[in-house]
């Protein structure tokens, strides 16, 4: 089981910024594309930090890695980083799967865009977490990965932005490391469906609350 997140602050560069952390009862498995922790394994814990927007490490794995130790968090893990205030992360149950999003749509792109995207002048990342209480086998894992980027694509495109995410989003889903496996995570299996719906009722509950219409961007 994957248990509520607890908030707590670091202090750097001045700054007490805030930082959210899981820890798993029970090891857990995890598939995801976060800079800490990502691709398939056995992981205890996942931290979801804020950062400044001066942020200009290029080590956020090693970064990552001591705030989890500041936090007196051993083994294996998972990391994510991201601009938005973690404060308002966004919590969506669905079917025993639970979904906890953390939402800043200040640089949306389409992800096939024919050129690069233009400076961002704001920091957005989407980052989700999402635990799925049975086993999923190894390919299920990868494609419920793909359930969740297609349902906050959908979200964001309900919120009114020509775009699938932002360049920097990141996915983690957990499940439990014993059991039968599940062989499907697709939007229309049996765990896959609601992961999907709660993935997709979070980022637009969170974007809702700090989007800018398409229209204010072109006219600004």
């Amino acid at each position: 089981m994957l248990c509520e997140p607890i908030l707590t602050n670091r202090s750097e560069a001045g700054w007490d910024i805030p930082l959210l952390a899981w820890r798993a009862e029970t090891p857990l498995l995890a598939v995801g594309s976060a800079p800490l922790g990502g691709g398939i394994g056995i992981r205890r814990w996942v931290v979801n930090a804020t950062v400044p927007m001066s942020y200009d490490r290029d080590d956020p794995a090693a970064h990552l890695t001591e705030l989890a130790h500041g936090l007196g968090l051993g083994g294996p893990g998972v990391g994510l980083l991201t601009g938005v205030d973690v404060t308002e992360v966004v919590r969506r149950t669905d079917g025993g799967v639970r979904v906890w999003a953390t939402v800043g749509l200040g640089t949306p792109v389409w992800a096939a865009a024919p050129e690069p995207a233009r400076p961002a002048q704001r920091v957005g990342t989407v980052n989700i977490v999402g635990y799925v209480p049975v086993r999923l086998g190894d390919a299920a894992l990868v494609n419920a990965v793909a359930t969740v980027t297609e349902a906050k694509a959908q979200a964001i495109w309900e919120l009114g932005l020509p775009a699938t995410g932002t360049p920097t989003d990141a996915v983690t889903v957990l499940c439990p490391a014993d059991g039968e496996p599940a062989p499907y995570g697709g939007p229309r299996s049996t765990w896959g469906a609601p992961l999907a719906r709660a993935v997709h009722a979070a980022v637009r509950a969170g974007g809702a609350a700090t989007v800018v219409p398409w229209s204010d961007r072109q006219a600004g």
